[in-house]
């Protein structure tokens, strides 16, 4: 990819002191980049090498700097609110991407944190290198968070939902790859148990139910959102979460039955995949069972279920998103979508496990009927922007 040269980066990095002493209004359309100031002697941006199409970060892959957007007010206004949240934990974390530093963060977070709403477009517009990594083609799904029937006891026919067992462990195996596993009764590492083997009792009576759901396959969804609600029959609701992984493989059932012929073109959303389950009980639960990857929880309590960064997601705001290639906490701006919903700028405050790649996004949604339709049936092709500190950006093109 063609990178930009020496005389874009230098007005990049002159912009910042143009613009982090005082709040800018909200831009006009079209609006005017502020005049730079004067800036120091740039450093030499070595002649790029065309990258490949996923490199082992951001910067590999390739980023470009494009002009800012000019948003909407409101959804300016519920990113800044979301970014306000993340700014703690992204200021304290190592960004594996290579676009940014910790202390990039510290100036448009300490902004932030007093700025009037009003000013928000004009915030992101001045304050952020807005670059594309790679060809900038964007993937999105969508996820929410689901509500199902449980019991605080076991009840027949109902499925425990289990904390994280403490023998799950990360260690070295035999062959000297390190990962998640168990040490068995010979003291070696070995891979943990698979979901059928936990669904057959491999960690029955060990204390680990946090309560129990009355539909397995409900429960096998709640798995892939990562959190949701169980309502128990006296009304009352416990939210769970996301507590680890037992470190097997995640395979999607809905690529394994679409490249099987078993859904109709178009049909690999939750609910075709639920009802194909449901119809076929013997082989949906064998096709669960190819998805070895077997979710734990916890309770969740206070606001809304927590992202990677521990703190609450946003409905229609928050992402997650793959750290190798965004910063967690980073606002990202999709468009040009198949699927209009999606369009605009969100906030990287999540993860998961097959949200991986370049340009890889999950949408949050909330909860509730309309949360669950939009997300269930969410598979939309677009492109993304990054938003970075005004100066990083020039910083990650002059990487060798």
């Amino acid at each position: 990819m063609k990178l930009l040269g020496r005389a874009l980066a230098a007005a990049s990095l002159a912009l910042v002191s143009a613009c982090a002493t005082r709040p800018v209004p909200p831009p006009e359309a079209p609006a005017p980049l502020p005049q730079p100031a004067p800036a120091p002697t740039p450093v030499p941006v070595p002649t790029p090498v065309p990258p490949s199409p996923r490199g082992i970060n951001a910067v590999d892959t390739g980023v470009r700097i494009e002009a800012p957007r000019v948003l909407k007010p409101e959804e300016a206004t519920r990113a800044l609110a979301a970014f306000r949240l993340s700014c703690p934990a992204v200021m304290r974390r190592t960004d594996k991407s290579g676009l940014t530093r910790a202390g990039d963060w510290q100036p448009v977070c300490a902004q932030a944190a007093s700025l009037d709403a009003s000013y928000a477009p004009g915030f992101f517009y001045y304050g952020f290198d807005w670059v594309k990594v790679g060809d900038g083609r964007a993937f999105a799904t969508g996820y929410y968070e689901p509500e199902i029937e449980g019991s605080r006891v076991p009840l027949p026919g109902y499925v425990p939902i289990y904390r994280t067992p403490a023998d799950l462990t990360r260690c070295t195996k035999p062959d000297g790859t390190t990962g998640l596993g168990r040490v068995d009764q010979t003291g070696n590492c070995t891979m943990y148990f698979t979901r059928a083997e936990i669904e057959d009792g491999a960690l029955a009576g060990k204390g680990l139910e946090l309560a129990w759901a009355k539909d397995p396959v409900d429960l096998f969804f709640v798995e892939i959102q990562g959190s949701g609600r169980v309502r128990f029959p006296d009304g009352s609701v416990m939210r769970i979460g996301y507590a680890g992984q037992n470190g097997r493989e995640y395979v999607a059932i809905g690529r394994l039955l679409r490249d099987r012929a078993l859904l109709p073109p178009g049909g690999a959303n939750m609910e075709s995949i639920k009802a194909w389950i449901r119809a076929n009980p013997d082989q949906g639960r064998e096709l669960m069972r190819e998805n070895l990857s077997y979710i734990f929880f916890k309770e969740l309590t206070g606001a809304g279920p927590l992202g990677a960064l521990n703190v609450p997601v946003t409905p229609r705001t928050t992402v997650a998103a793959d750290p190798t290639y965004v910063p967690l906490g980073a606002p990202i701006y999709l468009h040009k979508a198949d699927r209009h919903e999606v369009d605009g700028l969100w906030v990287a405050q999540d993860t998961g496990g097959a949200i991986k790649g370049p340009n890889r996004f999950d949408t949050f949604w909330g909860a509730g009927p309309e949360a669950t339709a939009i997300a269930g049936g969410m598979s939309a092709n677009g492109e993304a922007l990054i938003l970075v500190p005004k100066g990083t950006a020039a910083r990650a093109l002059a990487q060798p």
